[in-house]
């Protein structure tokens, strides 16, 4: 589990390529503090596991699942790449909860700054769009972010000054590709809409305003 806050940019050092996996190995200095073979660190928003590692870079292994589904597979040796260890039990929860396991790609669309700020607008796929609010959380490149304005598919989030500086997201251009996390506790909701619980009716929105639920 992660919560989304980016504790480095991190590069890529080596890359061994497969037709559909990968090994890579990354460039660090902060997750590597009390590195172990076996931790879970967020490469881009992507949980991968540290399978070895020394003072300066830790390798983790693609599988063809992650390879498919996420922006890993266009990674080549100097990109950059946000990283976060697994939150702590007994760390600050600045974020969101972000399991690592990601939903989907989006593509940006289009970014504009205003004052301080930096708006970036995404094309999510169709299907995830149900899982993103207005004021709700989504996890880019495994960056903790709010939801500024969603129209169909396209999402549109906003980046404070240090997350521009902490973050790989201010140096993406219209064009490219990002990992997409929608918010956990949505996914679960929607899947509890969907789907019977033992019983012979499904959970609805009529069911949880009946039972005192929401108004």
């Amino acid at each position: 589990m992660f919560t989304g806050i980016i504790e480095e940019i991190g590069s890529l050092a080596r890359i061994e390529r497969k037709p559909a996996s990968l090994t890579i190995t990354i460039f660090a200095k902060k997750v590597l503090e009390d590195a172990k073979i076996g931790d879970s660190i967020a490469v881009d928003g992507v949980c991968l596991t540290v399978s070895r590692f020394d003072s300066a870079s830790f390798e983790a292994d693609v599988m063809p699942e992650t390879f498919k589904a996420t922006t890993l597979r266009r990674l080549s040796p100097g990109s950059d790449v946000n990283l976060e260890r697994a939150m702590s039990a007994g760390g600050r929860f600045g974020g969101h909860f972000v399991t690592g396991h990601v939903d989907g790609t989006g593509t940006i669309i289009e970014k504009r700054k205003l004052e301080n700020a930096l708006y970036i607008t995404i094309k999510i796929p169709e299907e995830l769009a149900p899982f993103v609010m207005d004021k709700g959380s989504i996890a880019v490149d495994g960056t903790s972010l709010t939801v500024f304005g969603i129209t169909g598919s396209n999402v549109t989030i906003s980046l404070i000054p240090v997350t521009q500086k902490d973050t790989i997201l201010a140096g993406k251009n219209i064009g490219e590709q990002v990992n997409i996390e929608c918010d956990m506790l949505a996914k679960y909701v929607h899947r509890m809409l969907k789907q019977p619980m033992g019983q012979k009716e499904n959970i609805t929105m009529a069911m949880l305003a009946d039972n005192g639920f929401i108004d």
